[in-house]
């Protein structure tokens, strides 16, 4: 049996070998071939030749890069869908850059002129070069494997052998074989046309499709999305309508009439510290404790929200994002009577600890003569306080085992009749007076329990403890699941188009000038592969009961001149097809 296994091909490039491959080394790939020539001048012709770069395989990568590129200042520079505050503090503390990149569109860069733009070039990129891929591929399915080239010693993997079987039959038993091993085969002629390794172009075609899933998810998400934010105290609740975020944005095809019918109410909030050692003060537990209903019915149900563990309710979630403390004060005014009362939650200046800062604000309250005098209070609150030796106002452990609050007392107007809208975390001391005391601000240290008088018999404030707050963001993301489905198609996609062969296999029986069969066996691949000469050899001994190789015939010698016998009359060597074998 003679052998040629050399593996260089080079389909793509056509050379006079390649040309008597003919049919049989074509459209092993989907890929449009590129044409040289250049467009002609005019409308059309710039037009043709625009269309054909931009649906080039080559043009779509570059576009996916840029997009991925684009993305990059999205999650380094502030955003203004996601925190306009941090973006107000990054244009004062950058004189320079802050105009430059609100020119630029770099504090919404997902809604900006130019990622859109890519967006959309990328779309039409994908759609253009998957549309006659795909047609050209379902022309390939409906196809049969092309006949064998004349000469299959130009392809790189070759196999030949004389036997003693007759050629049809072993036509039928190469035929069997190769349906065993899932090719798809026919019988041309003398031959045995057969292929295999579809699911290559059918991968790499549902890699590029899983891409535009997942563009259009993308576009889906920010369209029809809303999220909201609410901080809830301990006891507090929450129910699913626009008036009861504390922030709240959308894509601008939502409707806030469409919000999914459902709430809950904080029950508990439970966090456990690390005590001594190298992490002291490391959260161990951060969970939340919550009643929830939904749907029109309000059955109850209790769960519980970690870090990473939303809470799915109506396909919205519920992410459990940080927690602080609530101080719980009475406030009475002049007249003694309970102007407020209530958890007021701080917020905190040291994440570690939790040293927070906050306002109480009550503008219902009135002098002892019956006037109406506006109340305000600025303070601090510390769950650990460290003690008169400890030299300030500042936490040394974030759970509530010293618990203090320190407030500075203000009255008179606090704005908030002005109809402008105002912080509810900061007081503005713009029309307020402090209370003082022989020149002295009023102000005080309480532990739970303990209260603080006002001059003048004004009022009081009495701390009665404390509770812990949360803050949650409600999520309403519906194209998550298409992007997930896209995401794990265009892996399994592109699993297939890189470990997925392509390759045409043939097997010639044909009678030779003595009448002994010559079996020819010829591989051809869309890539080099060492797999394919070793799948013909595997495919040439599986032949062999079926066609047993005949011995090689004796060289014939000349009787006129016996010296000259030991030299044979013609060469043993591969089968050439286009001549027979020679004997």
């Amino acid at each position: 049996m003679a052998a040629k296994t050399d593996t260089h091909s080079d389909t793509q490039n056509e050379t006079p070998q390649d040309a008597d491959l003919g049919a049989a080394g074509s459209q092993l790939s989907t890929a449009p071939k590129e044409e040289v020539s250049f467009p002609s001048l005019g409308p059309i012709g710039w037009a043709r030749w625009f269309w054909r770069q931009l649906t080039s395989m080559r043009v779509a990568l570059i576009l996916l890069f840029l997009l991925s590129l684009g993305a990059v200042p999205g999650s380094l520079i502030p955003q203004t869908s996601i925190d306009p505050v941090k973006v107000d503090q990054f244009k004062e503390q950058h004189d320079i850059l802050g105009p430059v990149y609100d020119k630029l569109g770099m504090f919404h860069v997902y809604s900006s002129v130019w990622f859109s733009a890519i967006y959309l070039l990328l779309f039409i990129s994908l759609i253009g070069c998957i549309v006659p891929r795909t047609w050209q591929f379902v022309g390939q399915l409906r196809g049969r494997p092309p006949g064998a080239p004349r000469r299959l010693t130009r392809l790189p993997a070759y196999a030949t052998w004389r036997t003693t079987a007759e050629p049809e039959q072993v036509l039928e038993a190469a035929q069997r074989t190769l349906k065993k091993r899932r090719f798809r085969t026919h019988i041309v002629g003398t031959s045995v046309a057969s292929e295999k390794g579809y699911l290559r172009e059918a991968g790499n075609l549902i890699f590029h499709i899983a891409l535009i899933v997942m563009l259009v998810a993308f576009a889906v998400g920010n369209l029809w999305k809303s999220e909201g934010g609410k901080l809830i105290a301990e006891g507090d609740g929450f129910s699913n309508s626009l008036t009861q975020f504390d922030d709240f944005k959308s894509g601008p095809f939502f409707d806030t009439d469409d919000l999914a019918p459902f709430g809950f109410q904080l029950d508990k909030f439970v966090a456990t510290y690390e005590r001594g050692g190298p992490q002291n003060g490391t959260p161990r537990i951060f969970r939340a404790d919550v009643t929830y209903f939904s749907g029109a019915d309000g059955k109850e149900h209790k769960t519980s929200i970690k870090v990473n563990e939303p809470l799915d309710i109506g396909g919205d979630r519920v992410y459990l994002l940080s927690h602080g403390y609530a101080p719980d004060v009475t406030v009475k005014d002049g007249t003694g009577k309970v102007v407020y009362e209530g958890a007021v939650p701080f917020l905190p200046q040291d994440p570690k600890n939790f040293t927070s800062s906050g306002v109480v604000k009550v503008p219902g309250a009135k002098t002892k003569d019956g006037k109406k005098n506006q109340l305000g209070f600025q303070g601090f609150f510390v769950p650990t306080f460290g003690g008169k030796g400890s030299g300030s106002m500042f936490s040394v452990f974030p759970a509530l085992d010293n618990p203090r609050l320190t407030l500075t007392a203000y009255h008179g107007d606090l704005g908030v009749d002005s109809g402008l809208p105002q912080n509810v975390y900061q007081l503005e001391t713009k029309n307020l007076k402090q209370y003082k005391v022989d020149g002295r601000a009023v102000a005080q240290m309480m532990s739970p329990g303990q209260a603080m008088k006002l001059p003048n018999g004004d009022g009081s404030i009495k701390f009665n403890g404390v509770k812990q707050w949360a803050s949650f963001k409600i999520s309403h993301q519906p194209g998550n699941g298409l992007a997930l489905g896209g995401a794990v198609a265009a892996l399994l996609g592109l699993a297939g188009s890189l470990f997925i062969q392509r390759r045409r296999v043939w097997v010639r029986a044909e009678p030779g000038p003595d009448g002994v069969t010559v079996v020819e066996i010829a591989g051809l691949g869309r890539s080099e592969s060492a797999k394919l000469p070793e799948e013909l050899a595997d495919l040439a001994y599986t032949l062999q009961p079926d066609a047993p190789q005949a011995p090689e015939p004796e060289p014939e010698t000349e009787a006129s001149d016996p010296e000259d016998s030991a030299e044979p009359t013609d060469s043993a060597g591969n089968a050439d097809p286009s001549e027979g074998a020679r004997a």
